[in-house]
């Protein structure tokens, strides 16, 4: 009878230890569609969360602005109330919240991929993050994004006329507004979930973005060119509920920092194997190629600097300044 009792009571304490350990479930938000390589990296993200801890976190991630409704400033703020876990979006949406994450939007600032890394991981990179405290969102990392490129249905962008009077849609940033007005083009900010049809009705010419982007959402149906002219080099920040954060072990943050750190390197790779692959995408639906001169590219870059003051102004000085010398 005694072993009857202690074998009940053992059973009792197993079972009462399983309902106490219930997997914590989280959802990721991402701004683009299905097949776009940043809900790509969300979901080797939640596979690497999950792996790392033996499945007591699960994790869903909803692509293409489904959770937010395509509303950059509404999701911020639902990440903040708590309403979504996590969100990948671009560090230029934040920069509404904090202008000091327009430092990483300004053309041509930084020379490469390694470099934004480097910044990234660095003391501005510290200081961005501390900056969204105030919001309730916890950065969990950032990851990098390739350059920005333009696409538009009228003509060839080679050179700094060739984007004389051309309607280009823009996030809804200052940033955007002067570098492409004083390259002389016409730029209308719009929520990029606004985009393909606004495209497709030519409301708009064309639109910039890295190359997995027009691939991705489809827009070779509604453009006709590519300009490589790699003008942006911006990131994406990693966040989280603060208040979530807060209630999950010191193993289960090591493991989702961990995976964050795996998934950016998992990104890196995927962006550089596929950059030749999208371009081919697009040529093999009908879009024409251009490659900028150096010369031409130059050309670009100086128009670029020349608003650097204004630029200075959008981020504030000190951070400005900050970045300018990191880079240089």
């Amino acid at each position: 009878m005694r072993k009857v009792s202690i074998f009940f009571s053992l059973c009792l304490f197993c079972l009462l230890v399983s309902l106490s350990v219930q997997a914590i479930n989280l959802n990721i938000a991402t701004p683009d569609p299905q097949s776009s390589p940043i809900t790509l990296a969300a979901q080797e993200l939640g596979r690497l969360i999950e792996e790392k801890t033996n499945g007591e976190i699960t994790v869903k991630v909803f692509p293409d602005g489904v959770l937010f409704g395509g509303s950059p400033s509404n999701v911020v703020k639902q990440l903040g109330s708590g309403s979504i876990d996590m969100l990948t979006l671009s560090t230029s949406l934040y920069a509404s919240f904090e202008p000091k994450f327009t430092a990483i939007s300004v053309p041509y600032m930084f020379k490469d991929l390694n470099q934004l890394v480097n910044y990234l991981d660095d003391e501005p990179g510290q200081i961005l993050a501390a900056s969204l405290d105030r919001l309730g969102i916890k950065v969990v990392g950032y990851w990098t994004r390739p350059p920005r490129h333009l696409t538009n249905s009228k003509k060839a962008v080679a050179k700094v006329s060739d984007f004389e009077d051309l309607k280009l849609r823009v996030p809804n940033s200052p940033l955007w507004v002067k570098f492409f007005s004083a390259l002389g083009a016409k730029p209308v900010p719009m929520d990029f979930s606004e985009v393909y049809n606004a495209l497709q009705l030519k409301v708009i010419d064309g639109q910039e973005n890295p190359l997995g982007v027009p691939v991705s959402a489809k827009f070779y149906e509604v453009q006709n060119y590519l300009s490589l002219t790699g003008h942006i080099l911006d990131a994406w920040v990693v966040g989280i509920n603060q208040q979530k954060w807060n209630s999950l072990s010191a193993q289960h943050k090591k493991a989702i920092t961990e995976a964050v750190n795996e998934a950016r390197e998992w990104k890196l790779a995927y962006d550089a194997d596929n950059k030749q692959k999208f371009i081919n995408i697009l040529k093999d639906n009908g879009m024409e190629v251009s490659a900028l001169s150096e010369q031409n590219l130059a050309q670009i870059r100086e128009v670029a600097k020349s608003v650097y003051p204004e630029f200075r102004e959008l981020v504030g000085g000190d951070f400005f300044d900050r970045t300018l010398k990191f880079v240089q």
